[in-house]
């Protein structure tokens, strides 16, 4: 008989933090109020701090769970394309062109992170830290572990696999600043994806 109280309470938080991911992704931190927040999750502002204390408590829940739907899904491009490597520069212009594709379910997250480049100075640092934590740092150290392995079989140079992961990050995706994301440029999308790896690959190749 608990079974149906417990189930309704954990759909009204996902309801909460769904609606707040929304909230928080368009309107950044600051300017987001447990009103819109309440109206967006289509539950009352009571039934939000029901669940949070406060603001600061929904967005560091919210950043956290958002963040690490971003990290798995950017960890199975890494292990979809760099588990197993037979041809180093095919392999990873492949993973590079699966990097850089637009993710459309990720949209919130990704927008989300621009608000807090916005407002890094304004949002708790334990979310900061969480964010960091949670995704991007947790994503680096997978494809670093990926390189290290690379480099152990003597495929690549990495003597800081750390610096290396962020080299062939930012390489592979050098253009995307410039992109609107809904309507990607497939053709320049490639021809930077393989002139970021022929880079990166000139500074990391093991010699033959």
């Amino acid at each position: 008989m608990t079974e149906q109280p417990r189930r309704g309470r954990s759909d009204k938080r996902q309801a909460i933090l769904a609606g707040a991911l929304a909230v928080f992704a368009r309107d950044g931190y600051t300017r987001a109020s447990i009103d819109a927040i309440s109206a967006e999750a289509g539950v009352s502002t009571r039934t939000v701090y029901n669940h949070f204390a406060d603001k600061a408590e929904l967005f560091l829940s919210v950043i956290h769970d958002s963040a690490a739907r971003a990290a798995e899904a950017q960890i199975a491009i890494i292990d979809r394309h760099l588990r197993k490597v037979t041809d180093l520069e095919a392999d990873l212009i492949a993973f590079g062109l699966d990097w850089t594709a637009p993710m459309p379910d990720l949209a919130a997250h990704f927008a989300l992170v621009k608000q807090v480049g916005a407002e890094e100075g304004h949002i708790p640092p334990e979310a900061i830290e969480t964010w960091r934590r949670t995704g991007p740092q947790r994503v680096r150290a997978e494809l670093a572990a990926r390189l290290r392995h690379l480099a152990e079989r003597g495929a690549i140079r990495a003597e800081d696999p750390e610096r290396a992961a962020l080299h062939l990050m930012l390489l592979v995706s050098a253009d995307l600043p410039e992109r609107d994301p809904h309507a990607p440029q497939p053709e320049r999308s490639a021809a930077t994806v393989a002139a970021g790896v022929r880079t990166f690959l000139h500074g990391h190749q093991a010699p033959s």
